[in-house]
Protein backbone atom coordinates (compact mmCIF):
# COMPACT_ATOMS: atom_id res chain seq x y z
CA UNK A 1 0.00 0.00 0.00
CA UNK A 2 2.69 2.38 0.84
CA UNK A 3 4.49 1.91 -2.50
CA UNK A 4 1.29 2.67 -4.17
CA UNK A 5 0.96 5.76 -2.46
CA UNK A 6 4.57 6.33 -3.01
CA UNK A 7 4.50 5.88 -6.86
CA UNK A 8 1.37 7.89 -7.36
CA UNK A 9 3.05 11.06 -5.27
CA UNK A 10 6.05 11.01 -8.06
CA UNK A 11 3.68 11.22 -10.40
CA UNK A 12 1.64 13.46 -9.24
CA UNK A 13 4.86 15.95 -8.55
CA UNK A 14 6.29 15.45 -12.38
CA UNK A 15 2.54 15.97 -13.60
CA UNK A 16 2.49 19.39 -11.16
CA UNK A 17 6.27 20.49 -12.42
CA UNK A 18 5.34 20.08 -16.22
CA UNK A 19 2.42 21.86 -15.46
CA UNK A 20 4.04 24.55 -13.92
CA UNK A 21 6.50 25.17 -16.72
CA UNK A 22 4.30 24.96 -19.74
CA UNK A 23 2.54 28.03 -18.02
CA UNK A 24 6.29 29.85 -17.90
CA UNK A 25 6.83 32.14 -21.52
CA UNK A 26 10.01 31.03 -23.42
CA UNK A 27 12.88 33.26 -22.40
CA UNK A 28 13.78 35.73 -25.43
CA UNK A 29 17.01 34.87 -26.81
CA UNK A 30 20.37 36.85 -25.66
CA UNK A 31 22.29 39.64 -28.12
CA UNK A 32 25.33 38.82 -28.30
CA UNK A 33 28.50 38.77 -30.49
CA UNK A 34 29.11 35.95 -32.80
CA UNK A 35 31.26 37.42 -35.47
CA UNK A 36 33.43 40.64 -35.79
CA UNK A 37 35.01 40.52 -39.51
CA UNK A 38 36.90 42.53 -42.06
CA UNK A 39 37.17 40.45 -44.93
CA UNK A 40 38.51 37.50 -43.64
CA UNK A 41 40.17 39.20 -41.10
CA UNK A 42 38.76 38.93 -37.80
CA UNK A 43 38.41 41.72 -35.41
CA UNK A 44 36.99 39.58 -32.06
CA UNK A 45 40.72 37.27 -32.15
CA UNK A 46 42.37 36.95 -28.90
CA UNK A 47 45.41 39.52 -30.77
CA UNK A 48 43.94 42.56 -32.38
CA UNK A 49 44.91 42.53 -35.98
CA UNK A 50 47.39 45.12 -37.57
CA UNK A 51 47.02 44.21 -41.39
CA UNK A 52 43.09 45.99 -41.83
CA UNK A 53 42.95 48.21 -45.01
CA UNK A 54 42.20 51.67 -44.45
CA UNK A 55 38.65 51.47 -46.28
CA UNK A 56 37.30 48.84 -44.30
CA UNK A 57 33.77 47.31 -44.56
CA UNK A 58 33.04 45.68 -40.65
CA UNK A 59 30.49 43.48 -40.86
CA UNK A 60 28.93 42.50 -36.98
CA UNK A 61 27.16 39.59 -37.00
CA UNK A 62 24.77 38.85 -33.70
CA UNK A 63 23.34 35.80 -32.32
CA UNK A 64 19.49 37.63 -33.07
CA UNK A 65 18.24 39.96 -35.30
CA UNK A 66 19.22 43.89 -34.48
CA UNK A 67 16.64 46.47 -33.94
CA UNK A 68 17.96 48.79 -37.18
CA UNK A 69 16.70 51.86 -34.60
CA UNK A 70 19.55 51.26 -32.36
CA UNK A 71 22.13 50.64 -34.44
CA UNK A 72 23.40 54.16 -34.25
CA UNK A 73 26.37 56.29 -34.06
CA UNK A 74 25.97 56.98 -30.72
CA UNK A 75 25.90 53.40 -29.90
CA UNK A 76 28.77 52.61 -32.39
CA UNK A 77 31.80 54.52 -32.49
CA UNK A 78 35.36 54.22 -34.03
CA UNK A 79 37.69 55.94 -32.90
CA UNK A 80 41.32 56.57 -33.88
CA UNK A 81 43.69 56.69 -30.99
CA UNK A 82 46.48 59.00 -31.69
CA UNK A 83 44.40 61.99 -32.24
CA UNK A 84 41.55 60.93 -30.65
CA UNK A 85 39.24 61.55 -33.37
CA UNK A 86 35.58 59.79 -34.03
CA UNK A 87 35.26 58.73 -37.34
CA UNK A 88 31.92 58.94 -39.25
CA UNK A 89 30.33 56.20 -39.93
CA UNK A 90 27.24 54.54 -41.99
CA UNK A 91 25.64 51.58 -40.43
CA UNK A 92 23.36 49.08 -42.00
CA UNK A 93 21.11 46.48 -40.70
CA UNK A 94 20.41 43.52 -41.75
CA UNK A 95 18.67 40.95 -39.67
CA UNK A 96 21.66 39.97 -37.64
CA UNK A 97 24.38 41.69 -39.34
CA UNK A 98 25.37 45.02 -38.76
CA UNK A 99 27.66 46.71 -41.37
CA UNK A 100 29.62 49.46 -40.40
CA UNK A 101 31.76 51.30 -42.89
CA UNK A 102 34.26 54.72 -42.45
CA UNK A 103 33.10 57.35 -44.64
CA UNK A 104 36.92 58.24 -45.47
CA UNK A 105 39.67 56.74 -45.52
CA UNK A 106 41.61 55.74 -42.53
CA UNK A 107 45.48 56.72 -41.44
CA UNK A 108 47.69 53.93 -42.53
CA UNK A 109 49.67 51.93 -39.51
CA UNK A 110 47.05 53.38 -37.01
CA UNK A 111 45.38 52.61 -33.97
CA UNK A 112 41.94 52.26 -34.16
CA UNK A 113 39.27 51.50 -31.30
CA UNK A 114 35.51 50.38 -31.65
CA UNK A 115 32.88 50.23 -28.99
CA UNK A 116 29.60 49.05 -29.59
CA UNK A 117 27.38 50.15 -26.23
CA UNK A 118 24.24 48.63 -24.12
CA UNK A 119 22.61 51.07 -25.81
CA UNK A 120 22.27 48.55 -29.20
CA UNK A 121 18.90 45.69 -28.96
CA UNK A 122 17.79 43.34 -29.97
CA UNK A 123 14.21 42.99 -32.26
CA UNK A 124 12.82 41.19 -29.21
CA UNK A 125 13.97 44.15 -26.70
CA UNK A 126 17.42 42.31 -25.28
CA UNK A 127 20.62 44.36 -24.76
CA UNK A 128 24.02 43.60 -25.68
CA UNK A 129 26.84 43.58 -22.97
CA UNK A 130 29.04 46.86 -24.43
CA UNK A 131 32.11 45.66 -26.20
CA UNK A 132 35.32 47.23 -27.03
CA UNK A 133 37.75 45.61 -29.83
CA UNK A 134 40.98 47.56 -31.18
CA UNK A 135 42.92 47.20 -34.96
CA UNK A 136 45.94 48.88 -36.44
CA UNK A 137 45.54 49.40 -40.25
CA UNK A 138 48.38 48.40 -42.35
CA UNK A 139 51.65 49.68 -43.05
CA UNK A 140 53.73 52.54 -41.70
CA UNK A 141 51.46 55.47 -39.81
CA UNK A 142 50.31 58.07 -41.98
CA UNK A 143 48.10 60.13 -40.68
CA UNK A 144 44.46 60.35 -42.22
CA UNK A 145 43.49 63.24 -44.94
CA UNK A 146 45.64 63.05 -47.41
CA UNK A 147 44.90 64.07 -50.98
CA UNK A 148 47.53 61.43 -52.59
CA UNK A 149 49.93 58.68 -51.54
CA UNK A 150 51.61 56.60 -53.50
CA UNK A 151 53.37 53.53 -51.72
CA UNK A 152 54.95 52.13 -54.76
CA UNK A 153 53.94 48.72 -54.08
CA UNK A 154 54.56 46.99 -57.42
CA UNK A 155 53.32 50.55 -58.93
CA UNK A 156 53.01 53.76 -58.92
CA UNK A 157 49.56 54.26 -58.41
CA UNK A 158 47.81 56.72 -55.61
CA UNK A 159 46.06 55.46 -53.01
CA UNK A 160 43.64 57.96 -52.81
CA UNK A 161 42.44 56.62 -56.32
CA UNK A 162 42.82 60.22 -58.05
CA UNK A 163 46.29 61.19 -58.88
CA UNK A 164 47.80 57.73 -60.53
CA UNK A 165 51.23 58.33 -62.73
CA UNK A 166 50.11 58.88 -66.63
CA UNK A 167 50.15 55.48 -68.87
CA UNK A 168 53.28 56.60 -69.97
CA UNK A 169 54.77 58.17 -67.08
CA UNK A 170 56.57 55.68 -65.79
CA UNK A 171 60.28 55.37 -66.80
CA UNK A 172 62.68 52.79 -65.83
CA UNK A 173 61.49 52.31 -62.43
CA UNK A 174 61.54 49.01 -59.96
CA UNK A 175 59.89 48.05 -57.23
CA UNK A 176 62.20 46.35 -54.75
CA UNK A 177 62.30 45.53 -50.90
CA UNK A 178 61.37 48.73 -48.66
CA UNK A 179 62.97 49.75 -45.49
CA UNK A 180 60.76 47.51 -43.39
CA UNK A 181 58.29 44.64 -42.79
CA UNK A 182 55.23 47.17 -42.70
CA UNK A 183 56.35 49.59 -45.51
CA UNK A 184 56.13 47.08 -48.11
CA UNK A 185 57.79 48.10 -51.11
CA UNK A 186 60.02 51.22 -52.44
CA UNK A 187 60.77 52.23 -55.92
CA UNK A 188 64.00 52.57 -57.17
CA UNK A 189 65.99 55.19 -59.28
CA UNK A 190 68.47 54.96 -61.57
CA UNK A 191 69.93 57.98 -61.16
CA UNK A 192 69.85 58.60 -65.54
CA UNK A 193 66.71 57.76 -66.81
CA UNK A 194 63.78 56.77 -64.10
CA UNK A 195 60.95 58.99 -63.62
CA UNK A 196 57.59 59.19 -62.45
CA UNK A 197 55.18 61.82 -63.59
CA UNK A 198 52.27 62.50 -61.83
CA UNK A 199 49.22 64.73 -63.85
CA UNK A 200 47.57 67.31 -62.24
CA UNK A 201 50.24 68.45 -60.41
CA UNK A 202 49.00 71.92 -60.00
CA UNK A 203 45.93 71.03 -58.27
CA UNK A 204 48.02 68.65 -55.94
CA UNK A 205 50.04 72.15 -55.00
CA UNK A 206 47.28 74.71 -54.87
CA UNK A 207 46.48 75.03 -50.89
CA UNK A 208 46.00 77.56 -48.41
CA UNK A 209 48.51 74.96 -46.18
CA UNK A 210 50.76 72.41 -47.55
CA UNK A 211 52.96 69.19 -46.44
CA UNK A 212 54.52 66.51 -48.68
CA UNK A 213 56.14 63.49 -46.58
CA UNK A 214 58.22 61.33 -48.16
CA UNK A 215 61.35 58.65 -47.16
CA UNK A 216 64.36 58.71 -49.78
CA UNK A 217 67.27 56.34 -49.14
CA UNK A 218 70.27 57.77 -51.28
CA UNK A 219 72.63 55.96 -53.52
CA UNK A 220 75.67 56.44 -52.14
CA UNK A 221 77.57 56.15 -55.37
CA UNK A 222 76.57 59.18 -56.80
CA UNK A 223 77.70 61.52 -54.82
CA UNK A 224 76.43 64.63 -56.49
CA UNK A 225 73.78 67.58 -56.63
CA UNK A 226 70.27 65.13 -57.17
CA UNK A 227 66.57 66.62 -57.36
CA UNK A 228 64.30 64.27 -55.49
CA UNK A 229 61.13 65.64 -56.84
CA UNK A 230 59.43 68.62 -58.74
CA UNK A 231 56.95 70.43 -59.96
CA UNK A 232 58.13 72.82 -62.67
CA UNK A 233 60.74 73.62 -60.63
CA UNK A 234 60.45 76.70 -58.30
CA UNK A 235 57.57 77.69 -60.32
CA UNK A 236 55.51 74.93 -58.47
CA UNK A 237 58.14 73.04 -56.05
CA UNK A 238 60.95 71.12 -55.89
CA UNK A 239 63.11 69.42 -52.88
CA UNK A 240 66.86 68.36 -54.12
CA UNK A 241 70.41 68.57 -51.58
CA UNK A 242 73.95 69.30 -53.21
CA UNK A 243 76.84 66.87 -53.38
CA UNK A 244 78.04 68.52 -49.99
CA UNK A 245 76.12 66.33 -48.22
CA UNK A 246 78.44 63.54 -48.59
CA UNK A 247 81.63 65.63 -47.04
CA UNK A 248 82.85 65.64 -43.53
CA UNK A 249 84.29 68.07 -41.39
CA UNK A 250 84.01 71.64 -42.99
CA UNK A 251 82.22 70.91 -45.91
CA UNK A 252 80.06 69.10 -44.28
CA UNK A 253 78.82 72.33 -42.50
CA UNK A 254 77.53 73.84 -46.24
CA UNK A 255 76.20 70.30 -47.41
CA UNK A 256 72.19 71.37 -47.74
CA UNK A 257 68.72 70.24 -48.76
CA UNK A 258 66.01 72.49 -49.19
CA UNK A 259 62.23 72.98 -51.08
CA UNK A 260 62.22 75.35 -53.21
CA UNK A 261 58.22 76.56 -53.71
CA UNK A 262 56.02 79.50 -55.43
CA UNK A 263 53.28 81.15 -52.79
CA UNK A 264 50.44 82.98 -53.60
CA UNK A 265 50.03 86.69 -52.31
CA UNK A 266 47.59 88.63 -51.65
CA UNK A 267 47.34 90.38 -54.96
CA UNK A 268 46.53 87.62 -57.05
CA UNK A 269 50.59 87.37 -58.13
CA UNK A 270 53.11 84.51 -56.85
CA UNK A 271 56.47 84.63 -55.32
CA UNK A 272 59.38 82.12 -54.91
CA UNK A 273 60.93 81.60 -52.01
CA UNK A 274 63.65 78.53 -50.89
CA UNK A 275 63.06 76.48 -47.52
CA UNK A 276 66.51 75.64 -47.30
CA UNK A 277 68.71 73.81 -44.71
CA UNK A 278 72.65 73.46 -44.03
CA UNK A 279 72.85 71.97 -40.47
CA UNK A 280 75.88 74.01 -40.09
CA UNK A 281 76.54 75.59 -36.55
CA UNK A 282 76.83 79.47 -37.29
CA UNK A 283 75.02 81.92 -39.89
CA UNK A 284 71.76 79.92 -40.75
CA UNK A 285 69.35 82.05 -38.30
CA UNK A 286 68.23 85.93 -38.05
CA UNK A 287 70.08 85.86 -34.41
CA UNK A 288 73.27 84.57 -35.88
CA UNK A 289 73.86 86.65 -39.28
CA UNK A 290 71.41 84.37 -41.41
CA UNK A 291 68.18 86.15 -43.08
CA UNK A 292 65.69 87.72 -40.58
CA UNK A 293 63.21 85.59 -41.61
CA UNK A 294 65.17 82.50 -40.31
CA UNK A 295 64.01 81.53 -37.04
CA UNK A 296 64.76 78.14 -36.34
CA UNK A 297 68.53 75.79 -37.68
CA UNK A 298 69.31 72.77 -36.14
CA UNK A 299 73.01 72.67 -35.63
CA UNK A 300 74.21 69.57 -36.71
CA UNK A 301 77.86 70.00 -37.15
CA UNK A 302 78.92 71.23 -33.13
CA UNK A 303 80.04 68.32 -30.55
CA UNK A 304 81.44 66.35 -33.27
CA UNK A 305 77.97 66.29 -34.89
CA UNK A 306 77.68 64.62 -38.73
CA UNK A 307 75.83 67.46 -40.59
CA UNK A 308 73.17 67.07 -43.12
CA UNK A 309 75.19 64.16 -44.39
CA UNK A 310 74.65 61.82 -41.17
CA UNK A 311 71.13 62.61 -42.38
CA UNK A 312 70.29 62.12 -46.11
CA UNK A 313 73.70 60.37 -47.39
CA UNK A 314 74.03 56.95 -45.04
CA UNK A 315 70.46 55.57 -44.66
CA UNK A 316 66.76 55.82 -45.11
CA UNK A 317 65.19 59.81 -43.90
CA UNK A 318 62.04 60.75 -43.91
CA UNK A 319 61.79 64.33 -44.62
CA UNK A 320 58.53 66.60 -44.38
CA UNK A 321 58.39 69.97 -45.28
CA UNK A 322 55.32 72.13 -44.42
CA UNK A 323 53.62 76.00 -44.74
CA UNK A 324 50.98 77.40 -42.72
CA UNK A 325 49.23 79.78 -43.83
CA UNK A 326 47.67 81.31 -41.00
CA UNK A 327 51.11 81.93 -39.31
CA UNK A 328 52.54 82.41 -42.65
CA UNK A 329 55.68 79.42 -41.34
CA UNK A 330 57.39 76.96 -43.20
CA UNK A 331 59.19 74.13 -41.78
CA UNK A 332 61.23 71.30 -42.34
CA UNK A 333 61.71 68.23 -40.70
CA UNK A 334 64.40 65.27 -41.19
CA UNK A 335 63.85 61.71 -39.34
CA UNK A 336 60.87 63.10 -37.00
CA UNK A 337 62.93 66.29 -36.06
CA UNK A 338 62.68 70.26 -36.64
CA UNK A 339 65.64 70.64 -38.42
CA UNK A 340 64.77 74.58 -40.57
CA UNK A 341 62.23 77.32 -39.85
CA UNK A 342 61.67 80.61 -41.53
CA UNK A 343 58.62 83.10 -40.81
CA UNK A 344 57.11 85.12 -43.43
CA UNK A 345 55.86 87.74 -41.12
CA UNK A 346 60.02 88.49 -40.39
CA UNK A 347 60.52 88.97 -44.39
CA UNK A 348 59.33 92.78 -43.30
CA UNK A 349 56.35 94.93 -44.81
CA UNK A 350 58.09 95.96 -48.28
CA UNK A 351 58.93 92.02 -49.10
CA UNK A 352 56.37 90.10 -51.30
CA UNK A 353 56.49 87.69 -49.05
CA UNK A 354 55.22 89.28 -46.17
CA UNK A 355 51.51 88.84 -48.02
CA UNK A 356 52.09 85.11 -48.94
CA UNK A 357 48.33 83.46 -48.68
CA UNK A 358 49.64 79.85 -49.63
CA UNK A 359 51.35 77.90 -52.41
CA UNK A 360 50.35 78.17 -55.74
CA UNK A 361 51.39 76.69 -59.48
CA UNK A 362 52.80 79.61 -61.03
CA UNK A 363 54.50 77.05 -64.61
CA UNK A 364 52.49 76.51 -67.81
CA UNK A 365 49.09 74.88 -67.94
CA UNK A 366 50.59 71.99 -70.17
CA UNK A 367 53.82 71.28 -68.23
CA UNK A 368 51.92 70.54 -65.06
CA UNK A 369 52.88 67.20 -64.12
CA UNK A 370 54.90 66.26 -60.80
CA UNK A 371 58.20 64.49 -61.73
CA UNK A 372 59.47 62.09 -59.31
CA UNK A 373 63.36 61.67 -59.56
CA UNK A 374 63.95 64.91 -61.06
CA UNK A 375 63.18 68.43 -61.42
CA UNK A 376 60.18 68.82 -64.05
CA UNK A 377 58.08 67.48 -66.84
CA UNK A 378 60.44 65.49 -69.42
CA UNK A 379 58.44 66.33 -72.24
CA UNK A 380 57.34 70.25 -71.68
CA UNK A 381 59.99 71.37 -69.26
CA UNK A 382 58.83 74.99 -67.84
CA UNK A 383 62.66 75.32 -66.67
CA UNK A 384 64.64 75.69 -70.55
CA UNK A 385 68.05 75.88 -68.81
CA UNK A 386 70.30 73.24 -69.97
CA UNK A 387 70.60 72.17 -66.49
CA UNK A 388 67.24 70.92 -66.41
CA UNK A 389 67.28 69.25 -69.22
CA UNK A 390 65.83 65.16 -68.56
CA UNK A 391 67.61 63.85 -71.63
CA UNK A 392 70.70 64.79 -70.32
CA UNK A 393 71.82 61.51 -67.65
CA UNK A 394 74.46 63.73 -66.17
CA UNK A 395 71.77 66.38 -64.50
CA UNK A 396 70.74 65.64 -61.17
CA UNK A 397 68.46 62.79 -61.63
CA UNK A 398 67.57 61.24 -58.22
CA UNK A 399 69.70 57.74 -57.47
CA UNK A 400 68.11 56.18 -54.79
CA UNK A 401 64.86 54.56 -53.41
CA UNK A 402 61.72 56.52 -52.43
CA UNK A 403 59.00 55.11 -50.59
CA UNK A 404 55.78 56.51 -49.07
CA UNK A 405 55.24 60.17 -50.76
CA UNK A 406 52.14 62.08 -49.41
CA UNK A 407 50.86 64.81 -49.83
CA UNK A 408 48.41 66.80 -47.63
CA UNK A 409 46.31 70.27 -47.67
CA UNK A 410 47.11 71.09 -44.55
CA UNK A 411 49.88 70.98 -41.72
CA UNK A 412 51.07 67.98 -40.33
CA UNK A 413 52.04 68.39 -36.55
CA UNK A 414 55.13 68.01 -34.79
CA UNK A 415 53.67 64.99 -32.52
CA UNK A 416 52.36 63.68 -36.22
CA UNK A 417 55.72 63.72 -37.79
CA UNK A 418 57.44 62.23 -34.77
CA UNK A 419 54.88 59.33 -35.52
CA UNK A 420 55.24 59.22 -38.98
CA UNK A 421 58.92 58.67 -38.08
CA UNK A 422 59.17 56.38 -35.32
CA UNK A 423 56.32 53.74 -37.11
CA UNK A 424 57.98 54.15 -40.47
CA UNK A 425 62.18 53.83 -39.42
CA UNK A 426 64.25 50.92 -40.55
CA UNK A 427 66.13 51.45 -36.97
Amino acid sequence: MKRKVLILSVIMTITAVALIDSCKKSSPAPLDLGTLMVGSIDLNAAVAPTNVPINPTITATFTTEVDETTATTSNITLTEDYDNVSIPLTISVAGKVVTITPENNLANGALYKLAVTSGLKATNGEMLTSIDRSFTTEGSFLPAGMVAYWNFDGNADDQTGNYNASADGVTDITYVTGRNAASGQAAEFNGTTSLIEIPNGDVLENSADFSISFWIKDDTTAKRDQFVLGLAGWNGFQFEYNSNVYGTGDNAQIGQCKLAAQYSLSDGTSASQDLWFTGSATGTTKDNGGWQGWTFAKDLVSNNGTGVNGLLAQTWAHVVCTYDHTTKIGTIYINGEKMKEQDFNLYGDTHPLYNATGLKFAGNADNNALALGFIQDKVDPTITDGWADYSDPANGHFQGLMDDVAIYHSVLTPALITLMYNSGSSK
